[in-house]
């Protein structure tokens, strides 16, 4: 069972910086993509950042010029770096991984537990 445990969420001030971090259960798995999403009270789950395995990125337009999204692939780890955070990146962040079984053709999907952030003004 593959596990996702993520760390370094909080509180912080308006304009201030905080920086998640997601590790999968094993080093040995063969991952896709890995990502950031987020919900927020009373919508839906958004994505915030995800980079391939080859270290292409994409993010949503929101956090451009604020969050960097960086893995590290021999430790099958992806970061988030949040600066300039404002009150609206208020939300649960969850790590996503699309992780290559042996014997399936496409990847499955795997979640963290989520991780509050919380941005006050």
């Amino acid at each position: 069972q593959v596990q996702l445990v993520e760390s370094g969420g909080g509180m912080v001030q308006s304009g201030g910086s905080l920086r998640l971090s997601c590790a999968a259960s094993e080093t040995s798995l063969n991952i896709n993509s890995m990502g950031w999403y987020r919900q927020a009270p009373g919508k839906q789950r958004e994505l915030v950042a995800a980079i391939s395995s080859g270290g292409r990125t994409n993010y949503a337009e929101s956090v451009k010029g604020r969050f960097t999204i960086s893995r590290d692939n021999a430790k099958n780890t992806v970061y988030l770096q949040m600066n300039s955070l404002k009150p609206e990146d208020t939300a649960v962040y969850y790590c996503n991984a699309d992780v290559f079984m042996i014997g399936y053709l496409r990847p499955f999907a795997y979640w963290g537990q989520g991780t509050q952030v919380t941005v006050s003004s």
